[in-house]
């Protein structure tokens, strides 16, 4: 994190005054600079102790503490427990590795009453509330829930630290909401190799965390719910390399178990993101030879063969600008409805190794960028593709399958696109009531290989050239 000076501070109890001071560098935008917070008095000690003597329960005033050393609640010691901010307007600056605030619980079983130990009751519902934590140190990071139950954070603010939100070890019933989780250098809410049943992220900003937005990365997570947030820029922001292989697999919302251990203890299912806008880093901040965050994806799920990433709900959202829009690896049992595609650079949606993948209803649109668009899936079962919209897709983007069998593609329309439906070596797959219009001349408006075999097609208008093998028809005979 650079070091930057402080504008002005003021200390009438404690109380923090800062002005912005902006500096331009050649390569990046406007930045404002970081006031040099080593100068305020570590209140860790006396926080602490607040904590301890009474009972867990932390009301802070509105001024700004800095700390260095991370705020313990111990609910095993305290039962239940709470910090809150008045009015939403206290600060904490993390001038020191760790959380700045950490509730630490005993929960070791499920979310059923029935795996509660009975002193697990007396630690429900810990509370984070209103506060605004500033990262100062590398290993900073905002607020970190360990064995908890029930724990709501709500009204928080995460910025400059590295993980804003850290979920670890084990956890249940979690809901985060109204929270603004922004420009941090790791992820914005970590699932960190956690077990965690039923969790709520809901009308938050998550943005500009240098890792990922919501990431869960290996553990054994079920029910997660995202809904109603807007999900930004969450992925490196540098430019690099020109000319390169990618070089993230960060994601706006990002879900890996691929590295796992080749077992089904790691593994996520039921999932729903809904309602949501995610967007960004591709076109808005780079030139057209240029790709910021090269690589990134808004929707990444990579699962493994022996466990694929199973019942996702992905439904309602806006989505665009990144390199590849969604990316599915190793997934079964994908519902991929209504959405809102565009601006990709170049692909909308990628799906390799995945079966009973359903795609209905969505629209894929460059808008005013001049895009190549693509939706394409490889080495992929049984999945169906009906009633979208490609428009504009340009430089050969269109539908494309390879190495696919048992497909229904229903409805599909394309409209102004430079290619059309590319079937290779597809099998026992149906292609009905799909149309192309307005493609540029020479377009290849639907492509059959002969390694394919089993197509059936019903009902379709391709008014274009077409370039179908006999061989690969399914002519009822």
């Amino acid at each position: 994190m650079t070091t930057m000076t402080l504008s002005r501070l003021v200390f009438p109890g404690l109380c923090l005054a800062i002005l912005p001071v902006f500096h331009a560098t050649a390569q990046s935008r406007l930045a404002e600079q970081m006031p040099d917070f080593a100068s305020l008095p570590d209140s860790s000690g006396d926080l602490q102790r607040q904590i301890d003597e009474n009972g867990g329960i932390l009301n802070l005033p509105p001024r700004v503490f800095r700390l260095t050393k991370t705020l313990e609640f111990d609910l095993a010691r305290h039962g239940m427990a709470a910090a809150r901010a008045e009015n939403g307007t206290a600060t904490l600056i993390m001038d020191g590795p760790g959380p700045a605030v950490r509730f630490q619980g005993t929960h070791e079983g499920s979310a059923d009453p029935k795996a509660f130990k009975a002193a697990t009751w007396n630690e429900r519902m810990p509370i984070v509330e209103g506060l605004v934590i500033v990262g100062n140190h590398p290993e900073a990071d905002g607020v970190e829930l360990v064995q908890t139950v029930q724990p709501v954070v709500h009204q928080v603010s995460v910025r400059w630290a590295r993980h804003g939100i850290h979920l670890a070890v084990r956890n249940r019933n979690v809901i985060v909401s109204d929270c603004q989780i922004y420009e941090n250098s790791g992820c914005g809410v970590f699932y960190d190799d956690v077990n965690l049943h039923q969790s709520n992220i809901s009308n938050s900003h998550i943005s500009y965390n240098r890792a990922g937005g919501v990431v869960i990365r290996g553990g054994n997570v079920r029910n997660v719910q995202i809904a109603g947030c807007d999900l930004e820029a969450n992925m490196p922001g540098e430019a690099e390399p020109v000319g390169g292989e990618p070089v993230t697999r960060a994601a706006n919302i990002l879900i890996d178990v691929s590295e796992t251990p080749d077992d089904k203890s790691r593994s996520v299912a039921e999932v729903a993101i809904t309602g949501c806008t995610i967007q960004h880093s591709a076109n808005y901040s780079g030139g057209e030879d240029q790709t910021v965050a090269p690589g990134g994806a808004n929707i990444r799920l990579l699962g493994k063969e022996v466990w694929p990433i199973d019942s996702v709900a992905i439904t309602g959202n806006v989505v665009s600008d990144t390199t590849t829009n969604f990316h599915l690896d190793h997934c079964m049992d994908i519902t991929i409805s209504g959405n809102t595609f565009f601006a990709p650079k170049p692909e909308n949606l990628v799906v390799t190794n995945s079966t009973r993948v359903i795609v209905s209803g969505n629209t894929f649109n460059p808008r005013q960028f001049e895009r190549p668009g693509l939706i394409r899936f490889a080495d992929s079962t049984d999945c169906v593709i009906s009633g979208a919209t490609l428009h504009s897709h340009l430089a050969g983007g269109g539908l494309l399958l390879e190495n696919c069998s048992g497909f229904l593609i229903d409805g599909v329309r394309l409209t102004d696109c430079a290619a059309g439906i590319v079937l290779k070596n597809v099998r026992d797959t149906t292609l009905s009531h799909c149309r192309a219009s307005g493609s540029p001349e020479g377009t290849v408006e639907l492509s059959i290989d002969g390694e394919s075999r089993g197509i059936l097609l019903d009902g379709n208008r391709f008014p274009g050239k077409t370039e179908v093998d006999p061989a690969a028809l399914d002519t009822g005979e």
